[in-house]
């Protein structure tokens, strides 16, 4: 049973890990409470992700090689520079696949809908730092701990790889180091990824591919094994939701997937389809959205856009839900000008449609910024747990941030005015 935070308690040291003008997220006195089957699911949740990633890596491998359709890789290769493409193709990185596994997950009425599968993921410095203080204060935090799960995947200290692109997660990365180190067995330090010339010693990259230019060791660093994750951009691609849902790949996925791993993320991913402007026969129709083209999706009622689509990956506006539109948050002319964008950017920048799933509504103590009053949101959540890969590629659940938005917004991200909180069990 925990005691009750103050926001000054909290708010002590907060600048270490990016708590500043401009990203001051609310906070609150006590954490997100799990309970049940959702409880249930994200503490079971992390081996099926890894089967479900390393079932991405077969199939890619497997269109490669030419044991699939070619139009897979192709599809996933798509505005990729073509060294980062053999790059990935290698036998170095053959088994090779992100040790830090970060779904974005939707609190619905129907269970939890996943909407990304994270390969670079921020906020493990945030969520680290808040499960301390709720921690120290007699809460039971959910997971091992972020420390000890990422010492998980550099156990022996290494080092972090920021780009400038990605300072926003600097001062958290910073802190994950510093108390890795503090705590012993490193050391591990955070270094620029613009600056690194070389050097032994594993690396964690934090930062996108589509930044490779950036960063002068792009190409060193693609070769190297001991990088993670690796330079492998396939990964990175969301299309690989609405790939788990294409007729043509149904039985692939029986064969790449165990049963109940298969119908565990038959249960979280919303049923989605590439954006492929290639037209279909006269007789045919996009599944349940039972149109013959684009054009008519983009002329859906409000009503009837209840989807959401989304940049594919590979480009700075993939992260963040700054590429994301939902149907029924945007005009009739918004709606139809991005499926329009998204169908002339196929070849060079994919994108794919999911069906929308509406988190449900849960209500949640904060603290307002200008007094430190305590008071109480009705918002919705989206739910952040981060596994960590070890070198017997076991799965370790580290913790969980919830990030909880005010009820009237579409877009659950971790925004200026959402609660960001650690959950507890």
């Amino acid at each position: 049973m925990g005691t009750t935070l103050t926001r000054p308690d909290l708010l002590e040291g907060a600048e270490r890990v990016g708590f500043r003008d401009g990203r001051d997220w609310l906070l609150s006195p006590e954490p997100f409470r799990l309970e049940g089957a959702e409880l249930e699911r994200i503490e079971r949740m992390g081996h099926p992700l890894r089967m479900f990633q390393e079932a991405c890596g077969r199939i890619y491998r497997r269109s490669v090689n030419g044991s699939l359709p070619g139009w897979i890789a192709e599809l996933l290769d798509a505005g990729k520079p073509a060294w980062m493409v053999e790059a990935q193709r290698s036998d170095a990185l053959r088994e090779a696949a992100p040790r830090v596994i970060r779904p974005d997950l939707l609190l619905t009425d129907d269970g939890l809908a996943l909407t990304e599968l994270d390969a670079v993921p921020g906020g493990m410095g945030v969520t680290g730092w808040l499960a301390e203080h709720y921690a120290a204060a007699g809460f039971e935090i959910l997971g091992e701990g972020m420390l000890d799960g990422f010492r998980r995947v550099m156990p022996g200290g290494g080092q972090i790889l920021i780009s400038e692109e990605a300072g926003d997660y600097r001062a958290e990365m910073q802190w994950l180091a510093d108390a890795l180190s503090n705590a012993g067995g490193g050391p591990w330090w955070v270094g620029s990824a613009e600056e690194f010339s070389g050097g032994n010693g594993p690396l964690y990259r934090f930062f996108e591919l589509f930044d490779w230019e950036a960063v002068p060791e792009s190409r060193h660093l693609a070769e190297r094994a001991d990088v993670t994750p690796p330079f492998m951009p396939h990964f990175e691609e969301k299309l690989w939701l609405a790939l788990f849902w294409s007729p043509a790949l149904q039985e692939v996925w029986r064969e790449e997937l165990r049963g109940n791993h298969l119908q565990r993320m038959r249960e979280m991913i919303p049923y989605g389809w590439v954006v492929d402007p290639a037209p279909l026969p006269p007789h045919a129709a996009f599944p349940r959205l039972e149109v013959n083209n684009w054009g008519q999706v983009a002329d859906f009622s409000q009503k009837a856009r209840r989807l959401v689509l989304k940049i594919s990956g590979f480009n700075e506006l993939a992260w963040g839900s700054r590429g994301v539109v939902i149907g029924h948050d945007t005009s009739g002319d918004e709606w139809a000008a991005a499926l329009e964008r998204a169908c002339a950017e196929f070849d060079s920048q994919p994108w794919l449609m999911q069906e929308f799933r509406e988190a449900k509504l849960v209500e949640h103590p904060y603290f307002d910024p200008a007094g430190g009053a305590v008071k109480t949101m009705r918002g919705r959540v989206r739910l952040c747990p981060y596994y960590f890969v070890d070198d017997d590629q076991a799965t370790h659940l580290g913790g969980c941030l919830a990030a909880i938005v005010p009820a009237d917004k579409k877009k659950i991200h971790g925004m200026r005015d959402a609660i960001l909180v650690p959950c507890s069990g």
